[in-house]
């Protein structure tokens, strides 16, 4: 097997794809997806999201400093890829998507009742990268459905939620579980 050399615009795949919400008050409540946010931080928690500066939410997101981060489905693959691709000054996304806004509790910005997690999050810094802002946001609040809370061990049961990811222009359910962290170096019994 050898390597070759590839477009430098290609990127490590896959990544979350996320609705991002925005949003003083319900009024200017705005979905948009995200591909690039990641986790930075554990303690404190921390997070990410990169946001073009010509997308409506930009400019809200400038003013309120704050976001949520929605984990979306298999279910929810049509939804988020619409509010992606749609511009909320041009429509309702709510109304368009049926996607359903829930009032966050540490943050002005909604949560998204159809999603299996949220993570409420405040900007402590915007970095102006090139074609995207960085948003580098600490975690105030996580909301899970508790659907996806496994009763035996208390833990959000990614398998069962349904998770999708983006890669190269495409969604993809996410596949079955490989192993649990340590399993490589694990005694066995």
């Amino acid at each position: 097997m050898s390597k070759v050399s590839w477009r430098p615009g290609t990127m490590i795949y896959p990544v979350p794809a996320v609705i991002v919400t925005v949003g003083a008050d319900p009024a200017e409540w705005n979905p948009l997806t995200i591909a690039w946010t990641g986790t930075v931080c554990s303690d404190p928690a921390m997070c990410y999201i990169s946001v073009r500066e010509e997308r409506h939410s930009f400019p809200i997101l400038m003013r309120t400093m704050e976001f949520t981060i929605n984990l979306t489905t298999a279910e929810m693959a049509r939804a988020t890829d619409w509010v992606g691709v749609r511009s909320g000054q041009d429509y309702d996304k709510w109304a368009e998507t049926g996607l359903i806004p829930l009032p966050g509790e540490k943050v002005a910005s909604p949560t998204i009742e159809q999603s299996p997690l949220s993570i409420e999050c405040r900007v402590k810094s915007v970095t102006k990268l090139g074609s995207h802002h960085l948003f580098l946001a600490e975690v105030l609040n996580v909301r899970a459905d508790d659907r996806w809370i496994d009763p035996a061990t208390g833990k959000f049961d990614l398998e069962a939620a349904g998770l999708m990811a983006y890669a190269h222009g495409q969604y993809h359910a996410l596949g079955e579980l490989l192993g649990t962290f340590g399993f490589s170096v694990r005694k066995k019994k």
